[in-house]
């Protein structure tokens, strides 16, 4: 076995952490009796030799001995080698980029010929997986028919091979996976589409497992999504009330491994965790893909939903939790009867339901009104309990903040979490991911964690009953953040939180970790207009520490301005920050002495400072949205914001045609800008349509690029495999600011 391995010189090679010379303990682990050898072996592989999908050297000299691992018998988890097998050689690269170099995470560059001659390699053994389909180790059955259908060089030999053994291969999860292969041929080879796609319908009706119908369905509108038929929510819907009635539960199941110190490991136990008590845990793979498959065609996915929300089945109601957010934050829909039977969720026995459910509606804001009163019910029964740190407090790292980072991966289920695919070691066909229903938590995880999300989701709704269970979360040791930025929605009914946010303030420490712990809080207390904590917002605006200090003064000077004339107090402060040399800090203080004073004289000429054209774009748009908050009162600087209209920075150009608007009260200047950057820059879209409301009348050539907006099926913002926490508002912020624009033109033209 491994004959050779030793005529490489391996340390002449590299891999993500340098000379490969320990890739032969590698490959010799992979072939090892014990099978902890065999994990941390895997886990190395995927750690170095093939780091997050890079082909190294090492990766291509490796090939030959990975491929003789595979066709002996003897080696144990082969399977896990197989997927190791399929990633090395299954990246694609098109034309332009075969001659080009790949970037690692070290600076270097690899050279996408890699990529290549892994694909050339791989292929040229791949023989050795026609003899696996058969193979007695249902791990080994699994990974294979993926290799197959992305490796091997004759297709159409394949295709025959999966069909033929799906006649008489009986494990479940192999059958789906020769399936899922078929289909990758399918979609892989146009020249046997049309006869791929007729045999899918084909076993989509003929078959007579549910399962194997589902799976055959989903396929087909994976490689045709143009022919999928009207009739497919009640086909589908008819399906998995088959498959419940009929699956055995595996209930109790045990995890194979004991406890897992590599990553492998931990993913695995995380996986089989998700999987645990579920019948028919490979449905959840099948709807995500026939999701995919109907894309645009909302209503149908909004009724698959539906019907799986009122399935008995909870597994399948919380399929669907995943599968909604994965939705919603895509596409514009009618959502309201799902929001509420998700509500309906936060009542189930089962913690990771309910779990799920509160970590979807904390990202619906508005849209998470229908399910406001089972909000209320689920917070009316909980207990505050002790702070178990579980999500951090104000000081466990940055804030978020109301901006919304990108949140990469799913995030609060959004995306129905990963399925395991190749790399983990898990076999191809393994469904769910590590942001199933309770997450890491696991089964029975409830709490805390759980009752923020659910007060947060609340909040964010704008329902004035979060009001009372805020004041109480703000009497405990440690608050999430996001529950303080939360307070925006709530209007005046949040005004008695400010002595307890006062407090709160009152005791952050002037160190290091200020801004961490002071931001919410700022954002808080200007949301509720809490003057009363003038004294400990002055704290902070004056004992700001070196890190972080710009940004610590600008929270405090926003919290500052939103109290208006009730902090004259901190005129002499706001005065000598005017000249602060950060635009930010300065702008910011200019903003908070005119909201106290409202007097323009001082504080024109330092915002006309900040336009200058060889100032830097931030700083420019820092001065005109104060400026453009000001209003009529600084139409004086007009002549210094009109040379921003035709900076090359879209960002300046949209601030500075907004302030004009705002302070002339003239749309000839302003609004061809403003229309320019709508159709050149989508995340423009929610301040222009704000600036366009505000015009009414005055903007009615704008008329079109609104309706249009609204008739577009696709949220403005939305992005493939990554959502911000507050993506879903923003949309929503957008459509609603349309319709009022719209609806002040049409007046007006009355």
């Amino acid at each position: 076995m491994l004959t050779g391995i030793e005529e490489v010189d391996w340390a002449s090679l590299g891999h993500a952490y340098g000379p490969a010379d320990d890739v032969p303990e590698l490959l010799r682990g992979l072939a090892s009796a014990d099978p902890a050898e065999r994990e941390a072996a895997l886990d190395g592989m995927y750690g170095a030799v093939h780091h997050q999908g890079d082909v190294y050297d090492s990766t291509l000299a490796c090939i030959p001995f990975l491929l003789e691992l595979v066709a002996d018998p003897g080696v144990q988890d082969r399977g896990c080698i197989v997927e190791l097998l399929t990633s090395i050689g299954g990246i694609e690269l098109d034309d332009e980029e075969e001659m080009t170099e790949h970037p690692c995470d070290d600076g270097e560059f690899i050279p996408a010929a890699n990529y290549a001659m892994a694909a050339a390699a791989i292929a040229a053994g791949s023989d050795v997986f026609l003899g696996l389909v058969a193979d007695p180790d249902p791990e080994v059955r699994l990974a294979v028919p993926c290799a197959l259908a992305s490796l091997h060089p004759e297709p159409s030999l394949v295709l025959t091979l999966l069909r033929e053994r799906l006649t008489v291969e009986r494990d479940t999860e192999v059958r789906l996976a020769l399936v899922a292969a078929v289909g990758q041929i399918a979609l892989r080879h146009a020249s046997l589409r049309a006869e791929t796609v007729d045999w899918l319908g084909w076993l989509a009706r003929a078959a007579q497992d549910p399962g194997l119908r589902l799976a055959a369905l989903a396929q087909q509108a994976r490689c045709a999504p143009g022919e999928i038929s009207d009739d497919v929510v009640p086909w589908v819907t008819a399906l998995l009330e088959e498959i419940r009635t009929t699956s055995v539960s595996g209930a109790g199941g045990e995890t194979l491994r004991g406890a897992a110190p590599t990553f492998i490991g931990q993913v695995r136990e995380l996986l089989e965790e998700h999987a645990a008590g579920r019948p028919a845990p490979w449905t959840e793979e099948l709807l995500r893909t026939l999701h995919a498959a109907l894309d645009d065609r909302v209503d149908d996915r909004i009724a698959l939903i539906l019907a799986q929300l009122r399935s008995p089945d909870r597994w399948q109601r919380s399929d669907a939790i995943w599968l909604c957010g994965g939705l919603i934050r895509v596409w514009r829909g009618r959502y309201e009867e799902v929001v509420r039977l998700v509500g309906d969720q936060l009542h189930d026995p089962e913690p990771r339901l309910r779990e799920a459910a509160a970590s979807f509606l904390e990202r619906l804001f508005e849209l998470g009104a229908p399910a406001a009163d089972a909000l209320a019910a689920r917070l009316a029964r909980s207990s505050p309990g002790p702070a178990d740190g579980s999500d951090g407090g104000l000081g466990d790292g940055p804030g978020s903040g109301p901006a919304g980072g990108l949140d990469t991966g799913p995030v609060g289920g959004f995306d129905g979490g990963p399925g395991a695919g190749p790399g983990t070691g898990l076999g191809t066909s393994f469904v769910g991911g590590l942001s199933g229903p309770g997450g890491p938590g696991g089964p029975g995880a409830v709490g805390r964690s759980g009752r923020d999300g659910a007060l947060i989701a609340l909040a964010r709704a704008g329902d004035v009953r979060a009001v009372p269970l805020l004041a109480r979360a703000l009497e405990e040791d440690e608050v999430r953040r996001e529950l303080l930025y939360a307070t925006d929605g709530l209007g005046p009914a949040a005004a008695g939180l400010a002595p307890l946010l006062r407090r709160r303030l009152a005791r952050v420490g002037l160190d290091e970790r200020l801004y961490d712990r002071a931001a919410p809080l700022l954002h808080a207390l200007a949301a509720v207009r809490g003057a009363q904590a003038l004294p400990e917002v002055l704290r902070i605006l004056r004992g700001a520490p070196a890190n972080r200090r710009d940004r610590v003064r600008e929270a405090a000077l926003r919290t500052l301005a939103a109290f208006g004339p009730a902090a004259r107090e901190a005129v002499p402060d706001l005065r000598a920050l005017l000249a602060d040399g950060s635009a930010a800090v300065s702008t910011a203080a200019a903003g908070a002495l005119w909201a106290v004073e409202e007097d323009p004289a001082e504080v024109l000429p330092v915002l006309e400072r900040w336009l200058r054209p060889d100032l830097p774009g931030a700083d420019r748009c820092a001065a005109a949205r104060v400026l453009g908050g000001i209003g009529p009162s600084a139409v004086a600087a007009a002549p210094a914001l009109r040379p921003a209209l035709g900076s090359r920075d879209l960002w300046v150009r949209v601030r500075a045609a907004a302030a004009l608007w705002r302070v002339t009260g003239e749309t000839e200047e302003a609004l061809p800008v403003l229309l320019a950057a709508w159709e050149e820059d989508r995340h423009a879209r929610v301040d222009i349509a704000e600036c366009l409301a505000e015009m009414g009348p005055a903007a009615s050539e704008a008329q079109l690029v609104l309706l249009t907006e609204l008739t577009r099926r696709r949220r403005h913002n939305a992005r493939e495999g990554a959502s911000g926490t507050y993506d879903i508002h923003l949309d929503e912020k957008l459509l609603t600011l349309c319709r009022a624009a719209l609806a002040r033109m049409e007046r007006g033209a009355y």
